[in-house]
């Protein structure tokens, strides 16, 4: 291959082949400023990384109302205030987390949709429902094939990723919540805080803080003008920075440069060539590049239209 692009997708780096990824790439795509900091930092590594976030599709996950509430009236919340976290049931996720802080928000409902991965880890949070005493306020959905309408009859969206382990880059979660302009809260870790502006478009708490966390989801669960408020500088956020369009851009521009480059490395490899000739090189430059084979002679014959 003439070139070669990865992108990071994950704040894991402490194996060696990332390093020798980097060493070997033409150029890499980053999906978060952290990334570019602490990976890619270096004078090698800086010069070939690119910031290239995630996108999504504005029209699937769009802020559309007055949408009947199937799912919440199977469940029997349809006239009650209900968060939702989509996230697959692995550690990092931060279930436990948010499990405490919604013990300490009576009458909220919670719906989570994820599928369990890790099957030992999805039985100790029904255990931890029943330790809570909030089981008959939780609801696991597992996998959901309509995330939009899942969001639509939702209130606002709560994402407790843990700041450890296999930390996802851009969590798509939470760009898909905000394209449907709902408010979200989010904790404070890399890919999120540059979705998120504080208090602006959606709420930043400290990982694995339960008050913190449960402080939140009080203020939204409690104020319907505050969760309208979020949802609509939501949506205005993603439309500004985080559209498919966007992303397919910036991947286009990243692209670009590099057969822009590869053509800069042409010319010059022309030039040198030119450098080089033997001191017999004339002053006729066609006549004396086809000697040397620097140029293609013209047929001589039939002449194409």
């Amino acid at each position: 291959a003439k070139a070669w692009v990865y992108t990071k997708k994950n704040m894991n780096w402490g194996h060696r082949s990332w390093h020798l990824r980097t060493l070997f790439a033409t150029r890499v795509a980053a999906q978060n400023t952290d990334m570019l900091r602490e990976f890619f930092g270096g004078r090698l590594a800086k010069r070939k990384s690119r910031l290239v976030q995630r996108g999504v599709n504005t029209r699937r996950f769009s802020s559309v109302v007055d949408r009947p509430k199937n799912i919440c009236e199977c469940l029997g919340i349809a006239d009650a205030v209900v968060a939702v976290c989509v996230a697959e049931l692995l550690p990092v996720k931060g279930h436990p987390t948010l499990l405490h802080a919604i013990a300490r928000v009576p009458g909220l409902e919670l719906v989570v949709a994820g599928a369990a991965l890790d099957e030992d880890y999805a039985s100790s949070l029904k255990n931890l429902l029943e330790e809570l005493g909030i089981q008959d306020r939780v609801r696991f959905l597992g996998r959901v094939r309509d995330v939009p309408e899942l969001l639509a009859e939702t209130d606002f969206l709560v994402l407790p990723t843990w700041a450890r382990w296999r930390m996802e880059g851009c969590p798509m979660a939470l760009l898909e919540a905000m394209s449907c302009g709902k408010a979200c809260i989010a904790t404070d870790i890399p890919g999120a805080r540059d979705i998120i502006e504080d208090g602006k478009n959606g709420l930043l708490v400290p990982p694995e803080d339960v008050t913190a966390l449960a402080a939140a989801i009080n203020r939204l669960s409690s104020s319907p003008e505050l969760r309208d408020s979020l949802g609509i500088a939501a949506r205005k956020r993603i439309e500004e920075r985080f559209s498919i369009e966007r992303e397919v851009a910036d991947h286009e521009e990243l692209y670009a440069g590099i057969f822009r480059r590869a053509s800069q490395i042409i010319v010059l490899g022309i030039l040198v060539s030119l450098l080089a000739l033997p001191s017999g090189f004339s002053g006729r430059p066609l006549r004396s590049l086809r000697q040397y084979r620097l140029w293609p002679t013209p047929r001589v014959g039939k002449q194409w239209s």
